[in-house]
């Protein structure tokens, strides 16, 4: 199996742990606030991958690690430790503006508005000079255009102040992708990971206690869906990210991710009973057609 199929399995892998942990974070905002929530979820999600970060770096052949100078080791653990407070910081900015979106506008629009960072990547590749590929164009159309099936409940769009919130949410996350995208070729993967968790805790920890009442009775009433955000979606899944996406497109990562959508609707059909229209289903069905076209033009080119 080549790199890039692990990677795009890994994605998707890590789409269908995040949509899975929507009912985790919709069933924790009756407890808690979102500052505290998003704070403690992520930090747990960097403490559980310290062992992990130990257990591979002590069973690491030796042959396997880069001979460096003094100069040389500095030099990767500042990039490791700044790439870390990068994405950490991306991460907090983009599920904050998400968590308090959500209290303003509908789930359907807060879904479709988040997803546009499908839009938003190869947006900002343009911005940063980097190639995209025309056929990721039609595949970003057609992966807006079913999210908008998938998520929109009604025929209006009006962008409210809860709608704006969750927009900003979309382009941070986009920005969240392309941060990873730079840094993961200069750090390894699982340690930026564990510190973009512990920065985006200690951030969403220091506003918990600036800007809201924590109530440890809640919080502890809270513990399952806080430990299954926490260990499932941060630890996991945004590792998963952080790993597949050092040989992934960014673009073509940020529309596997966004199946996260669907995954969503199916888990909520399958474990709260929810059905889904022929709209649903249609949109369901453009947003995977979007994800196979994405693959096919270097598929050809592996071919020639």
């Amino acid at each position: 199996m080549s790199k890039k199929m692990q990677s795009n399995i890994l994605l998707l892998i890590t789409a269908f742990i995040w949509g899975s942990a929507f009912v985790a974070q919709k069933s924790g905002m009756d407890y808690i606030e979102p500052f505290t929530f998003n704070g403690i979820r992520t930090f747990i999600g960097g403490i559980v991958l310290i062992p992990v970060v130990f257990f591979m770096n002590r069973n690491k052949p030796e042959k396997d690690m880069p001979q460096m100078t003094e100069e040389e080791k500095n030099k990767s653990s500042r990039t490791l430790i700044i790439g870390g407070i990068c994405c950490g910081t991306a991460l907090f900015v983009a599920s904050s503006f998400q968590q308090f979106g959500v209290n303003y506008t509908t789930a359907g629009k807060a879904g479709f508005i988040t997803t546009l960072y499908v839009v938003f990547v190869p947006i900002i590749s343009v911005l940063l000079r980097k190639k995209v590929r025309p056929v990721m164009w039609l595949c970003v159309v057609l992966g807006a255009v079913g999210l908008y099936l998938l998520c929109m409940t009604d025929s209006s769009f009006r962008l409210t102040f809860g709608d704006s919130l969750v927009l900003l949410c979309a382009l941070f996350f986009a920005v969240h992708i392309m941060t990873v995208d730079h840094f993961i070729t200069k750090a390894d993967g699982v340690k930026l990971s564990c510190i973009q968790f512990l920065t985006s805790g200690v951030e969403g920890l220091i506003c918990m206690l600036i800007f809201e009442n924590p109530d440890i009775n809640a919080i502890i009433d809270c513990w399952l869906p806080i430990l299954y955000a926490g260990v499932l979606s941060c630890g996991i899944g945004y590792t998963f990210q952080v790993v597949a996406q050092k040989h992934a497109e960014p673009t073509v990562a940020s529309l596997i991710m966004s199946l996260e959508s669907v995954f969503a609707v199916i888990c909520g059909a399958v474990l709260l009973s929810e059905t889904m229209s022929l709209r649903e289903l249609s949109g369901c069905a453009i947003i995977f057609a979007a994800v196979i076209i994405s693959q096919l033009p270097e598929k050809k080119r592996k071919e020639a």
